[in-house]
């Protein structure tokens, strides 16, 4: 959503803009030029039994906003209820949405299911007058250094960890990744309970860094593999040294919104500038421990080698 706003801060370039945005999301809008206010939507309060005490006050916040106009971008059910709750004049929504266009938007932008989720914010940016130039800005902020953490030697990053079945790599394929890469740094995030035995060249961060940390990591890596997720995401926004693998999922669809990046999927790697012409298959599998080799052959000349470690 971040290049939409910007369209939509160039297009009204004095207009109030907040985000209404979970509370553990927030760091990513932290010194964004395009935002004035942040509305945090704390989870928390609204459950267990002292989910209304919670609830009634940010009821009460949310209502004194009352904006001109209100986009909901997610297209859930519970995002167009908080932009009637705004008291917004009036509501833009997408036609993909499951909100009940009908019922909540004055307006609705036409959304082609196959586009990328970007064009679909895009579309939408556009009903409230934002027009697409020959570059699309997006303000991600720098980040936060790891204590204790050096970014020299230079190292790859390895986001190996998604929520949906079959997504994330297993520990054979994480461990080959720092074997093929070695002696080269790997740096291994993400929220992850596993135990792994990995090898020397390899830095467990898993559970060990806040959002605007693994920002600040992935700025800093040489080279980013990740399975398809928000890190990804992330990473697709600050840099063309991104690999995004993708099991079930089109990476058309939901893979990186950047062209220079790179995809796997089934066996096969091809540029994002490429997708249309390239013949995938539609059915993937899972990464294995054959296919790191491939991708080891691909990042290696991106990534510089420190030659006292060499």
């Amino acid at each position: 959503m971040l290049p939409a706003v910007a369209l939509l801060r160039e297009a009204h370039s004095h207009a109030e803009i907040t985000w209404v945005i979970d509370a553990e999301l927030a760091p990513l809008l932290r010194g964004n030029p395009d935002i004035n206010h942040v509305h945090f939507l704390a989870r928390g309060k609204f459950r267990g039994l002292g989910a209304p005490t919670g609830l009634l006050p940010w009821l009460k916040k949310s209502g004194e906003m009352c904006p001109s106009l209100a986009l909901d971008f997610q297209g859930s059910l519970r995002s167009a209820l908080i932009a009637k709750i705004s008291g917004a004049k009036e509501i833009y929504g997408m036609s993909n949405s499951i909100a009940g266009k009908i019922w909540f938007y004055d307006r609705v932008a036409k959304i082609n299911r196959r586009n990328h989720p970007v064009e679909h914010y895009i579309k939408l940016a556009e009903c409230a007058g934002a027009r697409v130039g020959e570059s699309l800005r997006c303000s991600i902020p720098s980040g936060d250094p790891l204590p204790r953490f050096d970014a020299h030697p230079p190292f790859v990053l390895l986001h190996p960890f998604a929520r949906g079945q079959d997504k994330s790599l297993s520990n054979a394929v994480i461990e080959e990744f720092c074997r093929a890469l070695a002696p080269t740094r790997v740096v291994v995030v993400g929220q992850s309970h596993r135990k792994m035995n990995t090898p020397e060249n390899c830095i467990d961060l898993t559970r060990q860094t806040s959002l605007l940390q693994l920002i600040w990591l992935i700025r800093v890596a040489q080279f980013v593999v990740s399975v398809e997720s928000g890190p990804m995401h992330t990473a697709a926004a600050v840099s063309s040294n991104l690999l995004s693998i993708h099991t079930w999922s089109d990476p058309s669809r939901i893979g990186p919104y950047n062209p220079d990046t790179w995809v796997w999927k089934h066996g096969q790697l091809v540029r994002v500038g490429e997708l249309d012409t390239a013949k995938i298959r539609k059915h993937g599998r899972r990464f294995r421990r054959k296919d790191v080799a491939s991708v080891v052959e691909l990042i290696w000349p991106l990534v510089r080698v420190d030659p006292m470690v060499a």
